[in-house]
Formats: C-alpha cells, structure tokens, sequence
C-alpha cells in the first residue's frame, strides 16, 4: 500500500486499496493483528485527546496503519453512541488538517509522500468550487511548488455553505464575508478548516453501521468486547461527573488523586497519557484556563504548549463533552491513590472537591495568589 493511505485512510484510494487487498476484519481480528490493536489506539486517542496519531509510530508499517481505519470504523460502531461517533469523526478530521497542512508546507521536498492541494480538492470534489485569489507579495508567505503559497483563496458559495457551520462563530457568517462572484473570500487557514469539515463528514457517513448479524459480525462482536467495554468507560464517564458549580482552585482541596498527579507533574515535568488527561480534565472542569494550568504544573517550553493545547481541545465544547475520568476509571487507570474517608461516598473526583469546597467554607484561590506573585 502506497504510504500516503496511511496518512489519510479515508481517501478513495485508500479504501480501494483496502478492498483490493481483500483483508477482512474477521480474520485480522481472529487472528488478533496488530491493526486490532493499533485501531483501539486510534478510538482511545480520539475520545481522549483529540487526535488519533500514534504515540509510537514507527511500531506501526503501512498497512497496519491503513488497516486500523476500518477497525477503529467497527470499534466505534459497536461502542453506538452518538458521543463516539462524534469524537472519533472531530478527532480524524483534527488529524488530517494538521497532516494537510504539513504536507502543502512540504510543496518544495519531492522525496516526501505527500498530499497537495489539488490532491485535497479532487479528493472530496472542490477542484472547481476553489481557487486561489493571488500569489502573495515577494518576500512573504510560504512556498508551494517552487511558488509563493496564496495567502488568500475563493470559495464557491455553494460549498462553503455546505461545509462552514453556524457553531464556528460570527466571523463565519456571510454578512461578516466579503462575497462577490458567487465566491466567499477565505484566509489559507479558513480553507484547512473547511477542508477540515469536509473530512469530518466522511469519516462520520456511515457511523455506526450494524456489525452484528451481519457475516462474521457476531463474532467480530465477541472477539472485540472488552475493547469496547474499556472504550465505553470513557464516555460514560461523561454522564458521572454532570458539571460542577465550583471554580475556585484550591489546590489543597484536590480528591488525593489529583494532589497525586499536579505533584508528579511538577516533580517529573511529564505524565502517562491517561494522567494527564485526568489532570488536565480536572482542572479544566474548574475554569482553569492554558497558562493557568500550565502554571499550577511549573510547566514550560515544549511542555506549556502541549498543555494550553490539551486545554483548548477540553474546553473548545464549554467542558461538557469531555469530563474528567470517575473514580472507577482512576481505579482502572491505576491512578487512585492514598483514598481518605471521603472518597469513600463519592464516585466522581468532582464529587469530592465541591465537598471539600463546601465543608472548607472560606477559600482564597489559587489564581489570586499567582498573580501577586
């Protein structure tokens, strides 16, 4: 398989290579292939951080890596929640833009296997809905096929209505546009993201199909379950925490847990995957903002960027779709540490801070401090 479907596994020619090579889920997952595995990767990360990139890459050879797309595609299905569709399909799509834009910057290296443009446009059918407006100034812009890469681009106004959507904000209204032509005036940046959406709706057309009863599905079903149960903690963890009326931070006031975790970040400037995400969860569930957060956690450099990142992808939905962890997945994580009496009447980490909060009475925040100081 030609590397490029492994960058970008929902392109035709990726699916088509799929077929062609006549591998079936049934028996990749009978067998138990690394593409089972390296599929549950990609679910997880997706409902976890956003992205469904590997943390170790180069364990993974092309077609394992091809082959996880559809995997991932029946784990999500067999999950059946509107929330892991959602995620997975926001996650894929989140993936692919930073790996479109990467690649448009690579225009000029002719040994990379690499997506253009063109390439992106043919692709979900805008090669005639998108054009670009000039060639920027000399001396400015980036370059793309030994040229100076547009800064600005016209749309067609039946496509960007199509992919544009109301959740984006005012800026992405038509009157605040300007439109001539039947064409909307977009920034390079505003086509990624509605390239963006465009490979959100495929990975999502489609999700979730029926797996079981079909051939082999029943057992694909049985084969995969206790990936799912784990899948589905994740999210199920959504409907335990609610949302927490307590924005002050007191430190102090932490479950044990989190104590736990802020001072292992301080301590070893770095956390497991699944710490992290608790950690950062949490504390974004109390309005804690990227440089808060990365404050808290004595965090700098290469470490505060991957941090004020997690933090935006967190809170980009106002902290409802991604709370942080129950106390049953801290305990699965191997995360639930030193348990006082009070943990004994919770369920939920939240639970036990806006406890705390309550029965502490009156409290100085954090952040009040960190500012005099």
């Amino acid at each position: 398989m030609d590397p490029l479907h492994a960058r970008y596994p929902f392109f035709e020619a990726a699916r088509e290579a799929v077929r062609e090579a006549d591998l079936s889920p049934a028996v990749l997952v009978r067998a138990d292939a690394p593409a089972v595995e390296r599929g549950r990767e990609r679910v997880e990360r997706a409902l976890m951080e956003g992205t469904v990139a590997s943390e170790a890459p180069r364990r993974w050879d092309v077609d394992t890596e091809v082959v996880s797309y559809p995997i991932a595609r029946i784990l999500v299905s067999l999950i059946d929640t509107p929330a892991a569709v959602e995620k997975y399909a926001v996650a894929e799509a989140a993936t692919a833009r930073e790996r479109f834009d990467a690649d448009f910057a690579a225009a000029d290296d002719p040994g990379r296997e690499r997506a253009s443009l063109d390439d992106v446009l043919r692709e979900f059918d805008l090669s005639d809905a998108v054009r670009p407006e000039r060639e920027a100034p000399s001396g400015s812009g980036r370059r793309s096929g030994g040229r100076r890469r547009p800064t600005h681009y016209r749309v067609g106004l039946g496509a960007y209505l199509e992919l544009a959507e109301a959740g984006w904000g005012q800026r992405w209204r038509l009157v605040n546009r300007e439109v001539a032509g039947g064409e909307v005036r977009v920034t390079a940046d505003d086509l990624s993201r509605l390239l963006e959406a465009a490979v959100e709706r495929r990975v999502a057309s489609g999700l979730p199909f029926e797996v079981r009863g079909s051939e082999g599905g029943d057992a694909i079903a049985a084969a995969l379950s206790g990936a799912v149960s784990d899948l589905r903690a994740l999210l199920n963890d959504h409907d335990a925490a609610g949302r927490t009326s307590v924005e002050t931070v007191v430190p102090a006031l932490f479950p044990p847990c989190m104590r736990t975790l802020v001072q292992r970040a301080r301590d070893d400037g770095d956390l497991p995957t699944t710490a992290e995400f608790s950690l950062t969860s949490f504390l974004v569930a109390l309005g804690m903002d990227g440089d808060e957060v990365a404050t808290l956690l004595d965090a700098d450099g290469e470490d505060a960027d991957r941090i004020a990142t997690r933090v935006e992808y967190l809170a980009e939905r106002d902290g409802t779709q991604y709370p942080p962890p129950s106390c049953t997945t801290m305990k699965a994580y191997g995360d639930c540490v030193d348990p006082d009496e009070r943990c004994e009447t919770i369920s939920h980490p939240l639970s036990y801070y806006t406890d705390a909060v309550r029965d502490a009475g009156d409290v100085r925040d954090w952040r009040e401090a960190a500012g005099e100081g």
